[in-house]
């Protein structure tokens, strides 16, 4: 092989590994994991090995790769009449939707059926059905209607509920509470994304609400409603005793700063001021996990 032949061959598999780098999504994998992982860790209590839960939140976060990549076969017609994903691998040809299909394939069999061989048959089974419910449901719905949210919501939530019955084998109440925190918290958050990138959606033809003929004020609106639906929701575990006042202050400023920037969107709605609710829900969910996993009280209860 000449030089140049093997240049173009470096060339050509850089471009490749990049490719599959973007496709898979991995800021979102990684997140996914780090709330599997929150759950695992819940379920292990803090006596526990913290190794179950990195290999949990390791195949939680494999499905999530999985239903990043077939969102994006999907969604490749739609990628290319938008500005923000008309560079994404599968319009360019960068990578072809043959092989991102076998390698999703791949992705989703490997995750699943470690989580069930290595810990359990329900985890393996959920995690496959909320795989299949963002591909197979929210995916498609998104090109019929704007309650494409509220159902993508429900896989969203799924990660730190999917860690915790990995190592319990069943969920328990920390893993409903933290369903239901990131179920709420993802419509100020998607609200957000999709009014700063609603013309793109327009375009594509997409059903998000600010996309929508006459839509204008109700994702402000709607995001500093679902922010105050967070607050309780959150505060839900201090409210039951699973957790303590660290819990319950942490929680009550996180949720007012989300109440907040919400509240200055929903009064006029601005790119400025949409990004700053998408920044804050991006900080809430890291801080949130931390606060819970750090409480006092939450520690001492899952001792005992």
């Amino acid at each position: 092989m000449t030089r140049s032949a093997a240049s173009a061959a470096r060339t050509g598999l850089a471009g490749t590994a990049a490719a599959w780098i973007e496709v898979v999504k991995p800021r979102i994998a990684v997140f996914v994991a780090l709330a599997a992982f929150t759950g695992a860790l819940l379920a292990l209590g803090p006596g526990g090995a913290v190794l179950p839960a990195l290999e949990a939140a390791l195949y939680v976060g494999l499905t999530a790769a999985a239903a990043g990549t077939f969102n994006q076969v999907l969604e490749r017609d739609l990628d290319a009449r938008m500005v923000r994903t008309a560079r994404r691998p599968l319009v360019t040809g960068a990578l072809r939707a043959r092989d991102a299909i076998l390698g999703a394939a791949a992705l989703a069999t490997v995750g699943t059926a470690l989580l069930c061989v290595r810990f359990n048959v329900l985890a393996g089974l959920l995690a496959l059905a909320t795989l299949l419910a963002y591909v197979l449901v929210y995916t498609p719905l998104k090109r019929l209607s704007s309650f494409n949210t509220a159902v993508g919501a429900i896989p969203g939530a799924m990660p730190p509920l999917l860690g915790y019955v990995a190592v319990a084998g069943a969920p328990g109440s920390w893993a409903w509470a933290l369903f239901a925190v990131l179920f709420v918290w993802q419509f100020p958050h998607f609200l957000a994304i999709a009014w700063i990138y609603r013309e793109d959606y327009r375009r594509a033809g997409m059903k998000m609400l600010p996309a929508l003929p006459g839509s204008a004020g109700l994702a402000g609106r709607q995001a500093f409603l679902y922010s105050l639906v967070l607050l309780p929701v959150s505060l839900l575990p201090a409210v039951r005793g699973e957790a303590g006042i660290t819990y319950a202050a942490g929680a009550l400023l996180l949720g007012a700063a989300y109440a907040l920037a919400a509240a200055l969107f929903a009064h006029r709605e601005t790119v400025g001021r949409a990004r700053a609710v998408l920044l804050v829900s991006l900080a809430y969910l890291p801080l949130f996990f931390s606060l819970v996993l750090l409480d006092p009280a939450v520690r001492r209860a899952l001792v005992s």
